[in-house]
């Protein structure tokens, strides 16, 4: 591989999310300054660096990681073992949202609504602080808990209507390479994402959510992040208006 990306073209149609919003302190919005999602590949040699971008970014903790696996890549001679092609659907639908006609790893997808290199340590935290900055930060306070009766999801006031989405994930996995552009490479994986599913919608008035402790149990020893997302008419995700996290090891 001879470039700092992949890139995978496709056709497609321009498309704008509109949005709408209010401008609360992103201080007072939740304990994150930002959601940062890297959709990377272990048969992509550019993706290494990014990976472990994305491991700095989950210890040092002043934003939400998520790392998503695609699966367009598998044919370059290495499946990768945490792919999925609801990963690969996600990228997509960023890509329709943020008017782009091509999807590429190692991409960083920030807060829904601006992308960079994964790998670009200065460009995700300048990109995390001016969304902040200019009110596209996480702007809706949102909480969650885990006891012995289930799974509490708290949601603020605000402006606009998103879904609440949860997205189960594991903390830490390793992983040989056999084959492919990153044979004889052992990568540490960290937040890889495994399955999503939404859970609730809010249409900008403070809601409660409680969900059944089965919710939890059906992933043992994963972490579970709770996003509130606006989703376009075609189903595709837009902005992140808030994020919370319960860790893995931390639900009862």
């Amino acid at each position: 591989m001879t470039s700092r990306v992949r890139i995978l073209a496709f056709a497609l149609p321009a498309l704008t999310a509109a949005v709408c919003v209010g401008h609360t302190d992103a201080a007072q919005a939740g304990e994150f300054a930002g959601v940062v999602e890297l959709f990377t590949s272990q048969g992509c040699s550019s993706c290494p660096p990014a990976d472990a971008e994305l491991a700095r970014l989950v210890e040092q903790g002043d934003v939400l990681a998520l790392s998503y696996h695609v699966d367009y890549w598998n044919y370059l001679g290495w499946a990768d073992t945490l792919s999925s092609p609801a990963s690969t659907e996600r990228q997509y639908g960023y890509a329709r949202t943020l008017g782009r006609k091509n999807v590429y790893t190692p991409q960083a997808v920030i807060n829904g609504r601006d992308h960079i290199s994964g790998a670009d340590r200065a460009a995700i935290d300048r990109i995390v602080k001016s969304l902040a900055e200019n009110g596209a930060g996480l702007t809706v306070e949102l909480a969650a808990s885990m006891d012995k009766d289930g799974l509490s999801i708290s949601v603020g006031p605000g402006q606009g209507k998103a879904d609440i989405v949860a997205i189960y994930f594991d903390d830490a996995t390793q992983v040989e390479i056999e084959r492919g552009e990153n044979a004889g490479r052992t990568v540490t994986y960290r937040h890889s994402v495994r399955e999503m599913e939404t859970v609730g919608m809010w249409d900008g008035a403070a809601v409660k959510l409680k969900l059944p402790s089965s919710v939890m149990s059906a992933h043992p020893g994963r972490g579970c992040a709770i996003l509130l997302q606006m989703v376009g008419p075609d189903g595709s995700p837009g902005r992140i208006l808030g994020a919370t996290l319960i860790e893995p090891g931390k639900s009862i």
